[in-house]
């Protein structure tokens, strides 16, 4: 479960202390400062695997694109600050960006082609306050990989299954498909991006 270590500081006192050294994980949550649990093997092994094909996709695209190891992604409208498993970033963009040079945080969704998140214990985070900050940002696309059927019934079915659901902005708002088995994704910044989610899903070890 995720831990609480203080309550309410601001993006600025957060970032300045936040990662310390100890190398732990740390989001912000409305003003509170949440240590991240520490992922598994299986987590890690599908957050490479989609970093990886995802690289090879926009690299045969020529698209300026490029996935960061640690990036802040802040949310105008609160305190909040989000590390997803899974950034994609419009390089050119991070001109426009205020907090890049000296925070390495963006705030604009035209920084933001996709987002991924890879579904742990604090599910709800991702399908719920990760969901609708990502959504008002206007971040055009957003997947939510659930490869251990964590997250609840109205998510992902009842009995439980893997589910990866590709969240894409329409109107403002984000349209859900939801992908299982031997379904191909499919994105609308990689249309021609040739996976499944029985693809993803195989590259984690799930015990």
């Amino acid at each position: 479960m995720t831990q609480v270590l203080r309550k309410v500081v601001t993006f600025d006192e957060f970032v300045a202390k936040y990662p310390d050294n100890t190398g732990q994980r740390y989001e912000l949550y409305d003003g509170v400062v949440v240590e991240m649990p520490q992922p598994t093997g299986g987590h890690e092994e599908i957050v490479v695997f989609l970093s990886t094909k995802i690289t090879l996709e926009y690299s045969r695209l020529g698209l300026p694109y490029g996935i960061p190891k640690t990036v802040l992604v802040k949310p105008l409208e609160n305190e909040s600050a989000y590390s997803p498993d899974v950034l994609l970033l419009n390089l050119p963009n991070l001109v426009n960006e205020p907090r890049w040079k000296k925070e390495s945080t963006v705030t604009q969704a035209v920084s933001i082609p996709l987002v991924i998140e890879v579904v742990s214990t604090n599910w709800r985070d991702d399908y719920l306050k990760k969901y609708a900050d990502y959504e008002e940002m206007g971040i055009h696309e957003y997947w939510i990989v659930d490869y251990a059927a964590l997250g609840g019934r109205e998510f992902i079915g009842k009995p439980k299954q893997s589910t990866i659901s590709v969240c894409c902005l329409e109107e403002g708002e984000y349209r859900v498909s939801k992908f299982r088995g031997d379904d191909r994704i499919e994105s609308p910044t990689f249309p021609e991006l040739n996976l499944t989610a029985e693809q993803i899903f195989r590259a984690g070890i799930v015990s």
